[in-house]
């Protein structure tokens, strides 16, 4: 394998290593309670904790996936980052003064309020097992081309940065995860539009010639605007990239934290619109390093092997050209921006799970609220267990035939219901414990059947379900929603005629 990672290489990625566990042990040092541990003091500027939202965004999937999805295809899954802007108004105009008014640190404290305490660990729970899903399938995705690239075990990869991010999240808690999401979300950008203008000097002619090659081969195509809801078309994606987004400044603990951090109203709106529409232009220098891929190698055929031609094996194409095209310390730094974005995102889940653990799983357990001596000892213990499952998550993933076919379906099944049930408490004033239960019910079950119905062979085919899976997460919020109006409507019938 024509690879030149070099001792400068080298270098560079140790160092920032280096760098980012000395963040994490600076800030952790004055970390003093459990306020500083899991909302930063609150007390953070609006333009650090949007830094951060935008470093929760982007993970080594899309640093490598995004690139992979423009060079074997085009930009219609750009369309996603298109729904960023509603998503940001509806939170910066519902969801932040909500959660600053209600003070709370979990995101579903509320729900036990609004529903009982079910509608509480129900969400709590599967908040957890998402984010151990997505801590494992970040780790593995970020470790599986760097492994076959570089020739590294790639147990090992998974070990050192687990222990990595553990160690700053467990010693620096929300505060060093939102400053070391800054730092490594500046490499990232750094790199990706160093790399960028440097694809365009390799490439013969240039800019025209890139732009004429995707315009050629219809690159820059956002996709089909049929109306049909079996693929990927313009609409399928612009409504699913609405609702996840929602979902995303709705319900996320990882979100909602940064917006109970920031040190007032004022911080945490400017914190939304920064982390959110940062993340558009961002993702674009994305797609192009996939579109400025596609005309490097087709200028230069001889550069890119066969198997990474195919669709399937796309997301290796941007590593390869990295460590065999980019000049050395360039490609350390590009190296650790992939890192950067796996560890920005790991140690955000972590922090935000152990704060779940400790405030909505814990008391649910023994009964009793945690003092400021005892509480800091479990998140510390929340935060090294959590890190220990989400690295065997990852390790277990290499067992595993398409870890990303395994990480949509636990998402698809897990992560709609929480929003429409939040949505139900906020938009209806009515709605009882009752139609809470029963509308996550029917949305479970439409999740379960769009999820299980495509994949399950023995399933009756007049009964599989013809939609996209993008739809996933709007029909199963949807159903949570409708069901949950039409109980509480049935129900206020009913004790009219009584």
């Amino acid at each position: 394998m024509d690879t030149h990672f070099t001792t400068l290489d080298l270098l560079v990625l140790v160092t920032y290593f280096a760098a980012t566990m000395a963040v994490g042990w600076g800030i952790g040092r004055r970390n003093r309670s459990l306020e500083d541990y899991t909302a930063g003091g609150r007390k953070l500027p609006g333009w650090l904790t949007g830094l951060s939202i935008l470093g929760t965004y982007v993970s080594s999937i899309s640093f490598l996936a995004l690139p992979g999805k423009a060079f074997a295809s085009n930009w219609n899954s750009f369309v996603f980052s298109l729904g960023i802007p509603l998503a940001a108004w509806v939170a910066v105009r519902w969801f932040v003064p909500f959660y600053r008014q209600v003070g709370h640190v979990s995101a579903y404290e509320h729900l036990e309020q609004r529903f009982g305490p079910w509608a509480r660990m129900y969400a709590s729970l599967c908040y957890l097992l998402t984010q151990l899903a997505r801590m494992g399938t970040v780790m593995y995705l970020m470790a599986l081309p760097l492994a076959v690239l570089l020739g590294w075990d790639i147990r090992a990869i998974i070990l050192v940065t687990g222990l990595c991010v553990t160690f700053y999240t467990l010693i620096g808690g929300l505060t060093a995860v939102i400053w070391t999401d800054a730092i490594q979300t500046v490499v990232l950008i750094a790199g990706a539009i160093v790399c960028g203008a440097l694809m365009i000097g390799l490439v013969p002619g240039g800019w025209s010639e890139v732009s004429a090659l995707a315009t050629a081969n219809d690159k820059w195509s956002l996709g089909s605007f049929g109306t049909e809801l079996g693929a990927p078309t313009f609409w399928v994606v612009l409504v699913y990239g609405v609702v996840i987004n929602l979902q995303n400044f709705g319900v996320d603990q990882n979100y909602v934290q940064r917006y109970v951090a920031a040190k007032n109203d004022a911080e945490a709106r400017k914190s939304v619109w920064l982390g959110g529409l940062l993340y558009v232009p961002l993702s674009a220098v994305f797609f192009f390093l996939g579109t400025a891929l596609f005309a490097y190698y087709a200028a230069h055929p001889e550069g890119l092997p066969e198997v990474y031609r195919d669709a399937a094996k796309s997301d290796y194409v941007f590593p390869w050209f990295i460590v065999t095209v980019l000049p050395p310390g360039l490609t350390g730094l590009l190296i650790a921006a992939v890192f950067a974005a796996a560890m920005s995102t790991v140690s955000t889940s972590l922090n935000s799970s152990a704060t779940i653990i400790l405030n909505d799983v814990w008391p649910r357990l023994t009964g009793r609220v945690a003092d400021e001596s005892l509480g800091l000892k479990r998140l510390r213990r929340a935060t090294i267990g959590w890190g220990i499952a989400g690295t065997l998550m990852a390790l277990a993933m290499t067992q595993v035939k398409s870890a990303l076919d395994a990480w949509w379906i636990l998402a698809g099944v897990f992560s709609g219901g929480t929003l429409g049930l939040f949505l139900l408490g906020l938009m209806s004033r009515l709605a009882s414990r009752a139609a809470g239960i029963a509308g996550v019910a029917v949305g479970v079950v439409v999740i379960l059947w769009m999820t299980l119905s495509p994949k399950w062979a023995a399933w009756p085919d007049a009964l599989r379900s013809p939609f996209h899976s993008f739809l996933i997460i709007v029909f199963g919020t949807a159903a949570i929603l409708v069901t949950g109006f039409l109980a509480t409507t049935l129900s206020a019938r009913r004790e009219v005629k009584s």
